[in-house]
């Protein structure tokens, strides 16, 4: 029988990074994982057909009893840069620490998101085991650059599509299980992504003649890019409730503790207060209501006595539900107001479609939760990172993102940072999860 610890650990031990530039890619590890999936999961094997698409990514084919409309469940196998500094335990040793409810798995790529990649194969070995055959065919689509640019999805889509394949599912990683998000409310909460921001990022440039430090001028090239970026950071983007978020708050606010529970009921009469309220709260909150700016890079002069003669920085957005790429960059522009700053776009992918919270894909999704993890509360919320699912909603009307995972705010904490682990109960309870959605398909 498959061991799900040492599988993931396998797995984990495999420093698949993926770059922005494939050409600083380490392509053996990619190379490596590919090849041991087959030993770690034989039976998977024996009975899906697997391919290579894109180069690194895999589309799995679980052959159904009818021509139905097919199921797809994602993950990615790909995971951003960790080196040993500032690890408890080295981020690709995959160490087991531990016992009982506190044992943990730690290494990158465990929550983000191999783990979710083992849980599904560990639930088709199960299911294949046990002799099941889906009603319908099941895809399991796992990509190698979801961290970077997601072009292994975007071939699969395209494949998929090319085959005139609609899926009536897809699952990808993306909400959890989590505690403590809400006011008023607790125990545990699902939360399932029906949509997610778009993204794209914008560099600032500023060009002008350098020369030595000892006479700079009036106004700096350096100088000019700083004013423009808080002139932008003084002007956050507009504030509002997107139909998601209101039914995300009726969802929970029925569970919520007096007088909450009133002011999150009678969103008629609470809806301005709440606005203030979810802007004021906190980073997360207030990122549910609007599109959000933030300046990750900046790039100027390479000697501490001279004046740049290009100043760079980037600008990562995301866009919100109700917003465009359109509407962010002219938000971008009319913030700065300078044009000797030069706007550019990189990378811009539109907000995706919101699936729907009521039929047979979310009622499947919804009542498995509910069974994997009894008394938990199932919400549909508005996702504010990127997957590779944005990238299916072309060929799906179905879209859902779901981490079959408890998360506490610290363990969240570790997603792209330093620390990441998961919980060995955690493990197993994701395992349950899709194990029991499959034996439903």
């Amino acid at each position: 029988m498959p061991d799900p610890v040492a599988n993931l650990q396998a797995l984990v031990r495999l420093a698949t990074i993926s770059r922005l530039d494939p050409a600083d890619t380490d392509w053996a590890p990619f190379d490596a994982l590919i090849a041991l999936l087959p030993e770690l999961y034989p039976a998977t094997h024996s009975a899906l057909s697997r391919e290579l698409v894109g180069g690194h990514s895999m589309l799995y084919r679980w052959k159904g009893r009818t021509d139905a409309s097919p199921t797809v469940l994602m993950a990615h196998y790909d995971v951003v840069s960790a080196t040993d500094e500032g690890w408890s335990h080295p981020p690709f040793a995959a160490e087991l620490v531990g016992s009982g409810d506190d044992q943990l798995i730690w290494g990158r790529g465990t929550l983000d998101d191999k783990g979710s990649l083992a849980c599904i194969l560990e639930g088709v070995e199960a299911q294949v085991t046990a002799g099941h055959q889906p009603e319908a065919d099941i895809y399991l689509s796992f990509g190698h650059d979801e961290e970077t640019e997601g072009s292994g999805a975007r071939a699969i889509v395209d494949l998929l599509e090319s085959r005139g394949i609609r899926p009536s599912l897809v699952i990808d990683e993306g909400g959890a299980v989590v505690e403590d998000i809400f006011p008023g409310v607790s125990g545990p909460i699902a939360v399932v992504g029906v949509s997610e921001k778009g993204i794209l990022s914008l560099t600032l440039t500023v060009e002008q003649h350098g020369g030595h430090a000892s006479t700079p001028p009036r106004i700096s090239a350096t100088a000019r890019l700083a004013a423009a970026i808080v002139r932008l950071n003084n002007r956050p983007f507009r504030a509002g409730f997107t139909p998601t978020t209101l039914e995300m708050i009726r969802t929970l606010g029925a569970h919520a503790s007096s007088p909450l529970r009133w002011i999150f009921t009678n969103l008629w009469l609470t809806r301005p207060l709440l606005l203030v309220l979810f802007g004021r709260l906190g980073p997360e909150t207030s990122a549910m209501i609007r599109t959000t700016q933030a300046v990750t890079m900046l790039q100027a002069s390479q000697a501490a006595n001279a004046l740049a003669e290009r100043a760079v920085a980037t600008v990562n957005i995301r866009v919100a539900i109700d917003s465009s790429v359109a509407d962010a960059v002219e938000h971008v522009r009319r913030s700065i107001d300078d044009p000797l700053v030069r706007l550019d776009v990189l990378h811009p992918n539109e907000p995706s479609p919101v699936s729907p919270t009521s039929g047979p894909a979310w009622q499947l999704v919804r009542s498995t939760i509910e069974q994997t993890y009894p008394g938990t509360i199932v919400t549909p919320y508005v996702m504010m990172a990127a997957s590779d699912s944005r990238y299916f909603a072309r060929i799906s009307e179905f879209v859902y993102r779901f981490s079959p995972f408890e998360m506490s705010t610290e363990e969240r904490g570790t997603l792209h940072a330093i620390d990441e682990r998961m919980k060995v109960s955690t493990l197993f309870r994701g395992v349950d999860f899709y194990t029991r959605l499959i034996s439903r398909l």
